[in-house]
């Protein structure tokens, strides 16, 4: 019989703490776990098949989340296996395929995945009595829902689209480091340093890789007097001036806003794996990808700017499966669009 311990000393649970928890029980899902959902140090989890189109977001407080959306839903949406357009400009909220029943001493944080934030859609966890988005506290039983949000794209999504990661915690894992994150404006050969996203571009199928032309969502940048203008309201794609290494045994998370960097979000999936960016996962010279939306005013950048802090946190064990093992399309990266686009060429 599979048995799990929380661990001696707090940090993030490996690729196969998840297993173990998935094994007795503690995550459980409508239906089966694909065999690639459990990351080095994360959890995809899915759309399932109900949603609601809601007129403002919420926070359940002392109140489960679907007894809060009757009060705001403006209707309720059965998502097709074909798929349904989420409409940008729009609040959703949809019921996650899985649901959790940690023990005690157990919290998870979830994030957007990569792929998500780098088509401008904001998303958020809630669960049942939450006084928080995204953060799920010890001794947690009950469902799962998402909070979906597309800012500049409208998206196409189906039941079992994973669009969020969960991160499982024993205790509060200490802050090891932070490192300060500056921007690459630096052009390449084709003189690039960015993307921004067309206003009024088409559906991006958010199970589809590779299956859009990026000239038709994206604007490449480039510089004017050695600097980069943020315009309010517009969403951008750059990348880090330094490489980013995450140790092998260790986990990162990107803070998303850093007032004391500048007025804007600079990154939506925080998330960065162990073995990310590392000799031995094979991804040396990754850079890390910045998603950009500033605020009210219009923001000046020059090359290497902070732009971000990324903070690393203990794994409580070495994992058994690297970030890149089995293949990744962000290992290695420089300036990239998400999964869906095919290469800019």
């Amino acid at each position: 019989m599979t048995r799990f311990s929380i661990p001696d000393q707090p940090g993030i649970l490996p690729f196969q703490g998840i297993e173990t928890l998935i094994a007795i029980g503690a995550i459980a899902s409508d239906t089966p776990f694909d065999a690639d959902q459990v990351q080095p140090a994360s959890l995809d989890l899915r759309l399932s098949d109900r949603a609601w189109r809601v007129r403002a977001s919420f926070l359940p407080g002392q109140r489960r989340v679907e007894e809060r959306i009757a009060d705001v839903a403006m209707h309720a949406i059965d998502l097709p296996d074909s798929g349904y357009v989420m409409e940008k400009g729009c609040v959703y909220i949809a019921r996650l395929q899985e649901r959790l029943s940690l023990p005690k001493g157990l919290n998870a944080r979830a994030n957007p995945k990569n792929s998500t934030g780098r088509v401008d859609v904001f998303v958020r966890l809630l669960t049942d009595q939450g006084g928080s988005f995204d953060d799920v506290d010890e001794g947690y039983d009950g469902p799962l829902y998402l909070e979906i949000a597309p800012q500049t794209f409208s998206i196409l999504v189906k039941p079992g689209t994973r669009l969020n990661q969960l991160r499982l915690k024993a205790g509060e894992p200490p802050k090891l480091e932070t490192r300060s994150v500056g921007v690459d404006l630096r052009a390449g050969d084709n003189g690039v340093v960015g993307y921004r996203g067309r206003r009024h571009a088409g559906v991006v199928n958010m199970d589809h890789i590779d299956g859009h032309d990026p000239r038709d969502f994206w604007e490449p940048l480039t510089l004017r007097r050695g600097e980069l203008l943020l315009d309010p309201g517009e969403f951008y794609i750059l990348a880090s001036s330094d490489d980013v290494e995450i140790p092998v045994d260790q986990a990162a998370e990107m803070t998303p806003i850093d007032p004391s960097v500048g007025e804007f979000r600079v990154h939506y999936a925080g998330f960065f794996d162990p073995g990310f960016g590392t000799d031995e996962a094979h991804g040396a010279g990754s850079k890390g990808v910045l998603e950009v939306r500033t605020h009210d005013t219009p923001f000046l950048l020059e090359h290497g700017q902070i732009v971000a802090r990324l903070v690393y946190e203990p794994l409580t064990e070495r994992p058994s499966r690297l970030y890149g093992e089995g293949g990744s399309h962000y290992q290695s990266q420089g300036l990239k669009l998400s999964k869906h686009f095919r290469p800019w060429g």
